[in-house]
């Protein structure tokens, strides 16, 4: 287990006080009637956690990725939806600080810590999802602007959220494809970037999640992410680990909270004169469940902990999001299986823990992806 200091236990035990009074008692009402958590939003502010992984000289936390999965684990045992307003966020901030210029920083760094300025990456198009290379988002340079035409689609934080992380094509010629990709900090105002609509989805509600326009939008040259075209694919990779961190790590949380309520539904319903936590088939369950919660949590501090040292952890990352997200899709559905008919009901938060868990499995690559990357890796290591 790693161990935290002082200051960091102090992090992680005042993100579980917020869950505990005040996203508990309110997630599962808001969650069906898929609202935004403004309220809680403004909260996270205050909390300081949309500045969590930037950068102290920035004015952020500047904690480590290890904590930094800690602390969206114990979001995620209140509710998952509120990770997703952290992520996209501090994703965007992470390939700021690792690639951008000092006065990229310098400008959008100290804002975006506050939660003044607030983020997303808009990458995914209707046509491609894992095949970013083949984005068909197009940007051209006129004078001292580029004007971006395109369409992105899934993308978080687009509607409550003003400033996005966009990928698009500054030379859609390249070969191979993904040479000609570069980021750009897209701050609303201008026009011609439109929100279009909101996608209804089976989980993951009370979040923005977007189809965004781009028609002959422009923003000023100095929005290039690193000043340099042509480097977007390479960045948006940087990001990738720390994306699949942050996924793993919500998927314990979600499997965390879901054992936590089995585990104490079966100490209080009775059959047969006895609790149902007294009978071999559900001990076997209640066994199994938080094994696998266990080995998914050590695999995302494995993961976290190589990210600190500043290693490439691409393998450690993919094997925590792949066994993590399987697992918490199965520890959902056992909870619901120990509930019975009340865990199919909105009365516990178990159905929506399961609709939730889905989520993890298809988000920032899915689990086929993860094997591929998983398996690629260990035949370079075991290259003969």
């Amino acid at each position: 287990m790693v161990t935290l200091t002082e200051e960091q236990q102090q992090i992680v035990a005042t993100v579980r006080r917020f869950i505990e009074r005040e996203v508990k008692p309110v997630a599962s009402e808001m969650e069906h009637r898929d609202e935004y958590p403004h309220a809680l939003v403004d909260r996270m502010r205050e909390l300081g956690l949309f500045g969590a992984i930037i950068p102290p000289e920035y004015g952020g936390l500047g904690v480590s990725f290890t904590t930094y999965a800690m602390i969206i684990e114990e979001i995620c045992r209140g509710w998952m939806s509120l990770s997703g307003v952290l992520n996209s966020h501090l994703l965007f901030a992470h390939i700021i600080a690792s690639s951008g210029t000092e006065e990229q920083k310098q400008r959008l760094l100290p804002a975006m810590a506050k939660g003044e300025k607030r983020g997303g990456l808009a990458l995914t198009e209707p046509h491609t999802g894992s095949d970013v290379q083949n984005i068909r988002t197009v940007s051209k340079k006129q004078g001292d602007m580029y004007v971006l035409n395109g369409s992105k689609m899934f993308i978080t934080n687009s509607r409550h959220g003003n400033i996005l992380c966009v990928a698009a094509k500054t030379d859609p010629t390249a070969k191979p494809g993904y040479k000609g990709i570069s980021l750009f900090a897209a701050e609303k105002g201008a026009p011609g970037f439109t929100v279009s609509r909101d996608i209804k989805k089976l989980g993951y509600k009370g979040l923005d999640t977007c189809e965004v326009a781009f028609e002959d939008f422009h923003t000023p040259a100095a929005s290039l992410i690193g000043g340099k075209e042509g480097e977007g694919f390479k960045q948006v990779m940087n990001g990738l680990e720390v994306r699949r961190i942050n996924v793993a790590a919500r998927a314990v949380g979600v499997a965390q909270a879901a054992f936590e309520e089995a585990i104490r539904y079966s100490q209080q319903r009775e059959t047969f004169g006895k609790p149902i936590c007294e009978h071999q088939a559900i001990q076997l369950k209640l066994a199994d469940m938080p094994t696998k919660i266990e080995a998914s949590r050590l695999l995302v501090q494995q993961a976290a902990t190589k990210k600190d040292r500043g290693e490439r952890c691409d393998l450690e990352a993919g094997m925590a999001k792949l066994f993590a997200s399987e697992s918490c899709q199965e520890v959902a559905l056992e909870a619901m299986r120990i509930l019975g008919g009340y865990g199919y009901t909105q009365e516990f938060p178990v159905e929506r823990f399961y609709r939730d868990a889905p989520l993890m499995i298809i988000g920032e690559g899915t689990s086929e992806i993860q094997k591929l990357v998983i398996a690629r890796n260990l035949l370079q290591m075991y290259k003969i």
